[in-house]
């Protein structure tokens, strides 16, 4: 067992400040879980120079569209202040106290939680990352039989910051208050623990990749996915044969946290490997919902007589958790559970 990250103080960036458990909502999953769960599509920029570009992801009938203002797209540093706000929230949700939308900042606090200086030129970097958060727009559509709805919403609905007035005019503080998609995914505690070195991570798509790791590996032993549709759920604007160089240098030097990384050059796997650094789950394992892969959607859809995956799922699950279900194969088993789905309810 591995308890702690190796090589890191040279591929780290140094450790700033004494941190704290973290805590964060996985946002590109709560939406996406509810229309294109497929895949969780990137909606946050890797690129230090500013994108533009309107984003847009399509499964089937289903759309989604990241659209950034003129200032760009929100980038993965932006996130930060969104980790911030959300452990804010579970740390008084922990300790029962009201919560709301609305979230207050003290700035200080939010620099070094992040591991970052705390000179004017990181105050004013947070200012222009709340332009950007705020600034970057997300439509989607969800069909229901002939019905469609589009939906369009923000990441935060507003910012407002206090500055000190005078030469140095550095912030005192600014309230965030998010939006009710991002706050309903929090009160639905859809969240999850990081690493403290999250914040060290010198590279956008280092911890791009830590996220799909923890979020795909989890606390199973390891968790294997083909490198090219890894590149695809980075979001990685690089060439292939660039990503393929970076998953390789993530391997050499083994500093992501919480997992190995290993490269299998034959049938050109990534392999992400448990640490065991993560704090233990609580919840006995035969209680908790047994996961699918979003590829196997179509057939079950078919399975069922054209029934709604979402549904279906959730059915699924609900059935699992109800006669305390230990599955070992998920997909069998769901598809199993759609072809008697469709001999119970007819078709859809």
């Amino acid at each position: 067992m591995v308890t702690d990250t190796p090589n890191s103080e040279s591929q780290l960036i140094p450790e700033r400040h004494a941190q704290m458990d973290l805590f964060i909502c996985d946002v590109s999953d709560a939406i996406l879980k509810d229309v294109m769960a497929q895949m969780e599509h990137p909606f946050y920029s890797l690129s230090k120079k500013p994108e533009t570009t309107i984003r847009r992801y399509e499964n089937g009938n289903n759309w989604l569209e990241i659209i950034p203002s003129v200032k760009g797209l929100a980038t993965i540093y932006d996130k930060d202040i969104l980790i911030y706000c959300i452990s804010q929230i579970m740390h008084k949700l922990k300790n029962n106290e009201p919560v709301s939308k609305r979230v207050r900042i003290n700035t200080r606090d939010l620099l070094i939680f992040t591991n970052r200086g705390t000179a004017g030129k990181d105050y004013k970097a947070l200012v222009e990352a709340l332009e950007r958060i705020r600034g970057t727009t997300i439509s989607t559509n969800i069909r229901t039989g002939d019905e469609e709805q589009i939906d369009t919403f923000g990441l935060i609905e507003s910012s407002s910051i206090r500055r000190k007035h005078g030469l140095d005019g550095r912030l005192l503080w600014c309230d965030v208050t998010l939006s009710d998609w991002v706050f309903n995914a929090i009160e639905a505690k859809e969240v999850l623990t990081l690493h403290r070195d999250y914040f060290r991570l010198r590279k956008p798509i280092e911890r791009r990749v830590y996220e799909l790791a923890r979020k795909h590996c989890g606390q199973q032993p390891e968790f294997r996915i083909g490198l090219d549709k890894l590149h695809k759920k980075s979001g990685s604007q690089s060439p292939e044969k660039r990503f393929r160089q970076m998953i390789k240098h993530l391997v050499e030097h083994d500093h992501l946290p919480d997992y190995h990384v290993r490269y299998q050059s034959s049938d050109d796997m990534v392999i992400f490997i448990n640490r065991d650094t993560m704090p233990k789950d609580k919840a006995p394992a035969p209680f908790r919902k047994p996961l699918v892969d979003p590829d196997i959607y179509p057939r079950a859809v078919e399975a069922s007589g054209g029934w709604d995956k979402y549904i279906l799922e959730n059915a699924w699950q609900a059935y699992c958790v109800k006669n305390e279900i230990t599955v070992r194969n998920p997909e069998a088993h769901f598809l199993d559970f759609c072809r008697k789905y469709h001999k119970t309810h007819g078709s859809a």
